[in-house]
C-alpha cells in the first residue's frame, strides 16, 4: 500500500498550491506540479469539475474510424490487460492524440464509478479539459506518468488512481494514450509498468506495416532482444533514416529531430547483410547486433500483418498438452471439411492462439486470419465493423462505404472470440450469414457471397445462455459441431514445468534467472487470469529485472506473493494419489528421477522440484 506519509505530503501541497498560493517544496512530482501550474494559468477551479459532454453516438463512431489502427494495433494488449483490469478492479483506457476516450474496458462496478467523474468513451481527457490527469499529462509531457488520488487537479478526480503511456507511431508523433484507472484507496505500484510495457508492444507492432520497399534495420546491444518490442528499430529510405523507433533513437543518443536528416553511414558502418544477425560497428557506440529486413522479407510481412496481428503469445508457440495437441489436429480436420469449431476456457487460456494454430496448421493458411473479440467492439459498432455498409448508411460513414470484417476473412478463418457476449440482435444476422454464405451490408445493396472457415471461442458456459434465452439455440447448434476444452493454469499439473518454459520464452536471456522462491511463488498461485495474466507478471519481471541479479519474490506484484502456497512436491510431479503412503511413494520417486536427471546435484534437483534443498536431503536420507 502507498505510505500514509505520501497522502499527507500531497494533502499539504494542495493546500500549499491552492489555498495558500505558493508553490509546495519537494511535496509532489515535478511532471505533476508544472501540471498544477498550466492548468492554474488556463483558470481552471480544482474544486468545480468543468461541464464534459460526450460525443454523441455518430460522432464517437467517426473518431473511431479515424484510429481504425491504432485500435486494431492495440488490441491485443487490451487483451492481455484485461485479466490484471478485472483482478484488481480497473478499467483499461485507449484514447487518441487529443486524449478523447475511443474504448474503456474492465471492472463494471468501477467502470460505474469513473463514469461519475466523466471517465468514459467519447470524453476528453486532455489536460486541457480535466485538468492534471495520467491521460492528458502523459501525452504533454510526452512520457509514462502516474498520477494518484490527490495528484489530479480537480478534487472529485481524487477517487481516481490512473497511470498512463503515450503510444508513438514510427515518425514520433503521439497517436494515443493506453491508460489503466482504479480506485485511488487500492495499491496499484505495478500499473505504470505494465501500461508502458504495453505501450512498447503497441508501438513495435507499427512497424510490422508500411514500409514495403525500405530497409528496417532491427538493432540491439544484446541479440536476445532481436525479435521482441525491447529491439531497437531504424528505418532508411535511401539511406536516409525516416523512421524509428524509442529504443533504436536512444541506442545512438539521437531523438526523432534526425528523422530526414541522418544518413546510416552517420550511424553505423556497415549494414548486416543477407536474413542472419549480424555483429556491427558502430560511429562511437560500441558494437550492435542487429539483422536487416529488406526489400525481398517485407511485402510479404505487411501483406499478412493487416489481418493477423501479434497477439498474447509474443513469446512463440502454444504450451500444448498432448491432449490438446490431438484436440487442434481434429479442429484442423473439421476446418478442411468446412465444419465449425468452438473453443471453450477461461479468460487467458489461448483460445485465440489455439484459434491461430489451426489456422497456421490448416488449408487456408494462406488467406487471412481475421479475429473479432465481440465482447471488445461497442455495441454501437459490432454490426458496421461485421458486415460493413454501403455509402450514406448512417450519419459519418465512410465514402464509398466498408466492406466489414466478415468479407476480410474471404477464403481464411473467420475467428468470433468470446462469442456468447454478441448481442442477441446481432445473432439472427450471423445465423442468416452462416447458412446462406452471403453478408447483406448495412444500408441495403445486393449481398455478397463470403467464403470463411468459422472458428469461435467463450470463456461462457454457452448452454446456460441458450436455457436463460440469452443466447439463440440454434446459433448454438450451427456453431458448436466441435467442441475444443482448454485448461486453466490452476488445473495443471506441471505448473512449475510451466512457469519455466514460459520465463525462458519471455525473458530470452540466460543471465535472467528466477530464485526457487519466486518459482515456488508463481507455480502456487491460482491465476484467475491464466495464462494471459501468468505471462503479462512474467514480462513485467523480465523489464524489472537487473542484469546480473536472480528475480526474487520482491518483484512479484502483492497479491501473488502475498496469496501463493508453495505446492507440494508431489503436486509440482504432477502425480495423484488418494492414499498418504501412496503420495509419499510418489513423492520420493519424483525426487529420485528428479536427483538422477540432474547427475546427483541435489540443488538443481530441488530447484526443478521447486522445493527447499534442505528438505530434499531430509527426505532422501530418511529413507536410508
Amino acid at each position: 500500500m502507498r505510505a500514509d506519509t505520501g497522502s499527507k505530503a500531497v494533502s499539504t501541497a494542495r493546500r500549499q498550491f491552492f489555498n495558500e498560493g505558493r508553490p509546495p517544496q519537494s511535496l509532489v512530482a515535478e511532471p505533476i506540479l508544472r501540471s498544477w501550474r498550466r492548468c492554474a494559468d488556463l483558470g481552471l477551479d480544482n474544486q468545480i469539475l468543468p461541464s464534459l459532454v460526450p460525443l454523441t453516438e455518430g460522432e464517437l463512431r467517426r473518431a473511431s474510424e479515424r484510429n481504425e489502427r491504432l485500435r486494431r494495433l492495440s488490441r491485443p494488449e487490451i487483451e492481455s490487460l484485461y485479466a490484471e483490469a478485472m483482478q484488481t478492479g480497473c478499467v483499461i483506457i485507449l484514447t487518441d492524440a487529443s486524449g478523447l476516450i475511443l474504448e474503456s474496458r474492465g471492472h463494471t462496478a468501477f467502470a460505474s464509478r469513473a463514469a461519475q467523474v466523466a471517465l468514459r468513451p467519447g470524453v476528453d481527457w486532455s489536460e486541457s479539459a480535466t485538468g492534471t490527469n495520467a491521460v492528458g499529462t502523459a501525452l504533454l509531457e510526452g512520457r509514462p506518468i502516474a498520477v494518484h488520488g490527490g495528484e489530479h487537479y480537480f478534487d472529485p478526480h481524487g477517487i481516481l488512481s490512473c497511470s498512463a503511456a503515450p503510444i508513438m507511431d514510427p515518425f514520433g508523433r503521439a497517436v494515443g494514450v493506453l491508460d489503466l484507472s482504479g480506485p485511488a484507496a487500492v495499491d496499484h505500484r505495478h500499473a505504470l509498468g505494465l501500461v508502458r510495457l504495453a505501450a512498447e508492444q503497441i508501438e513495435h507492432r507499427f512497424f510490422d506495416e508500411g514500409f514495403a520497399g525500405l530497409q528496417v534495420l532491427r538493432l540491439g546491444a544484446d541479440r536476445a532482444l532481436l525479435g521482441t518490442a525491447r529491439e531497437g528499430v531504424l528505418v532508411f529510405d535511401d539511406g536516409r533514416l525516416v523512421a524509428a523507433n524509442r529504443h533504436g533513437l536512444g541506442l545512438f543518443g539521437i531523438d526523432w529531430s534526425a528523422l530526414g536528416s541522418r544518413r546510416v553511414d552517420e550511424l553505423v558502418e556497415r549494414l548486416p547483410q543477407g536474413a542472419g544477425i549480424a555483429r556491427m560497428e558502430t560511429a562511437g557506440r560500441g558494437v550492435l547486433f542487429g539483422r536487416m529486413d529488406g526489400e525481398e522479407a517485407t511485402p510479404s510481412r505487411i501483406r499478412g500483418a493487416r489481418m493477423t496481428p501479434r497477439g498474447l503469445p509474443q513469446f512463440g508457440e502454444l504450451l500444448l498438452r498432448e491432449e490438446d495437441e490431438r484436440a487442434l489436429l481434429r479442429a484442423v480436420k473439421m476446418i478442411d471439411a468446412g465444419v465449425p469449431v468452438l473453443i471453450q476456457g477461461e479468460t487467458g487460456t489461448g483460445k485465440e492462439m489455439a484459434a491461430r494454430e489451426v489456422h497456421r496448421r490448416g488449408p487456408r493458411a494462406a488467406a487471412p486470419f481475421v479475429a473479432v473479440n465481440c465482447a471488445a467492439i461497442p455495441e454501437t459498432l459490432i454490426e458496421a465493423e461485421l458486415f460493413g455498409y454501403e455509402e450514406g448508411a448512417f450519419t459519418g460513414a465512410r465514402r464509398h462505404g466498408r466492406k466489414g470484417l466478415l468479407r476480410e476473412a474471404e477464403g481464411g478463418v473467420l475467428f468470433l472470440d468470446e462469442i456468447g457476449d454478441m448481442p442477441l440482435s446481432l445473432q439472427s444476422r450471423l445465423l442468416r450469414v452462416l447458412q446462406d454464405r452471403e453478408v447483406l451490408p448495412l444500408g441495403g445493396g445486393r449481398p455478397v457471397s463470403v467464403d470463411f472457415a468459422l472458428v469461435c471461442a467463450t470463456h461462457r458456459h454457452l448452454k446456460a445462455l441458450v436455457e436463460s434465452g440469452t443466447f439463440r439455440s440454434d446459433l448454438y447448434f450451427r456453431i458448436a459441431h466441435y467442441t475444443i476444452e482448454l485448461p486453466a493454469v490452476r488445473d495443471l499439473t506441471d505448473r512449475l514445468a510451466t512457469v519455466r518454459e514460459l520465463w525462458r520464452r519471455v525473458a530470452r536471456d540466460e543471465r535472467l534467472a528466477l530464485t526457487a522462491a519466486c518459482e515456488e511463488r508463481l507455480a502456487a498461485y491460482d491465476w484467475p487470469g491464466n495464462f494471459r495474466q501468468l505471462v503479462g507478471v512474467l514480462r513485467m519481471l523480465a523489464a524489472l529485472a537487473e542484469p546480473g541479479q536472480p528475480v526474487g519474490t520482491d518483484l512479484l506484484p502483492e497479491e501473488v506473493a502475498a496469496h501463493a502456497r508453495p505446492q507440494p512436491a508431489r503436486a509440482i510431479a504432477g502425480a495423484t494419489a488418494s492414499d498418504p503412503a501412496d503420495l509419499d511413494a510418489i513423492e520420493l520417486a519424483a525426487m529420485r528421477r528428479a536427483l538422477e536427471a540432474h547427475g546427483g546435484n541435489v540443488s538443481k534437483a530441488a530447484r526443478a522440484l521447486g522445493i527447499n534443498r534442505s528438505t530434499l536431503y531430509r527426505r532422501l536420507l530418511s529413507t536410508h
